[in-house]
């Protein structure tokens, strides 16, 4: 308690020598591994992040139905630059998210190997293309989920492409933790986490029912993002869900942003959360296509407590520190011994 009052003795000596409100002097301080609480200089990370959710469409074969769902792409693009963000993240299936029973060789009523002949993949690439060319154009980093074709007879990867604001495609993410449809008759599972950077700001990426496997987020944590990006259309637009996402954002002290179907909206719609576990922004919730926009800033009241205090702690607490502790003592081996 001592070392905590006199970090915040420090905190409000800055405040009151620059002006500042107490929540920005804090940016400036952290704590160092020991526990000990000491001043450090460091420079604070923000960045404007719209996430959408877009009318998902499920037949491949429909060219028109991807044309459309590409126009409305690049519209919340558009959207998004307008109030400002510099990265806009989309739902798994944003161009298209291939029915298991469209696909299926034994379709339509019964599921089976997917047949991705089917899948209208020129036009796919076309409207893909539009939308890095847009990104150049608006100079927006765009997250957006497809499917990634392979070389035959490999089945393709459900990926999530990142676009910079130059327009090229710096990295890809492809689901690792498919659904049993998924891995048994339509995707290549990927194998590995995918980080990268906009504004010194680090972003993760996950997919589809990956939302359930919180391990996953616990990854993600220890390559230090700041963010992760769940795109989903799999995942039921229920509370459980939504609570699932507020849980994985507090317990690993990041922002999650999560971008899933308009369809859902009424139950579950878009929107990112906080590295305290609350809710930033959301879409509204009635069915239409749209986005919502918030400033990771990790100098925020939201965001200052997790990041200044819980995330360090957790981690020195799990490297080790208990072990000095523990003691040897007959009465605590006899799990059994009386009060």
């Amino acid at each position: 308690m001592t070392a905590r009052r006199n970090f915040k003795r420090q905190v409000r000596a800055r405040a009151a020598k620059t002006g500042e409100s107490y929540t920005s002097a804090l940016r400036h301080f952290l704590p160092t591994p020991s526990g000990d609480v000491m001043p450090e200089a460091r420079n604070p990370k923000s960045v404007r992040l719209a996430v959408a959710q877009t009318l998902v469409r499920e037949d491949p074969r429909d060219v028109e139905a991807l044309r459309e769902s590409g126009r409305e792409v690049r519209a919340l693009m558009r959207e998004a630059s307008v109030q400002g963000a510099r990265i806009v993240h989309f739902p798994e299936g944003a161009i298209c998210f291939p029915s298991k029973f469209v696909m299926s060789v034994d379709g339509p009523d019964e599921v089976g190997p997917a047949d991705w002949d089917r899948c209208q993949w020129l036009v796919l690439q076309s409207e893909l293309v539009a939308i890095a060319e847009l990104a150049r154009e608006l100079r927006l980093w765009t997250v957006i989920p497809s499917v990634h074709r392979l070389t035959g007879p490999n089945r393709p990867h459900n990926s999530l492409y990142v676009i910079s604001d130059r327009g090229e495609v710096v990295t890809r993410y492809d689901e690792r933790l498919l659904s049993k449809t998924k891995v048994s008759y339509m995707y290549s599972p990927g194998v590995s986490p995918v980080t990268f950077e906009v504004d010194a700001v680090r972003f993760g990426c996950l997919l589809g029912m990956e939302i359930h496997y919180p391990e996953l987020f616990a990854e993600y944590e220890n390559l230090d993002v700041d963010c992760v990006l769940l795109s989903t259309s799999g995942t039921p637009g229920n509370t459980t869900a939504q609570a699932q996402v507020q849980g994985h954002a507090a317990f690993n002290s990041y922002w999650v942003s999560l971008s899933g179907p308009a369809q859902d909206s009424v139950t579950a719609p878009t929107g990112i959360v906080a590295p305290n576990g609350d809710w930033l922004a959301r879409c509204p919730a009635d069915g239409s296509p749209s986005v919502a926009v918030a400033n990771l800033d990790d100098s925020s009241e939201a965001a200052t407590s997790a990041l200044t205090y819980a995330r360090p702690w957790r981690r020195e607490s799990r490297s080790g520190l208990y072990t000095e502790h523990q003691v040897s003592d007959p009465r605590s081996e006899d799990r059994t011994a009386a009060f």
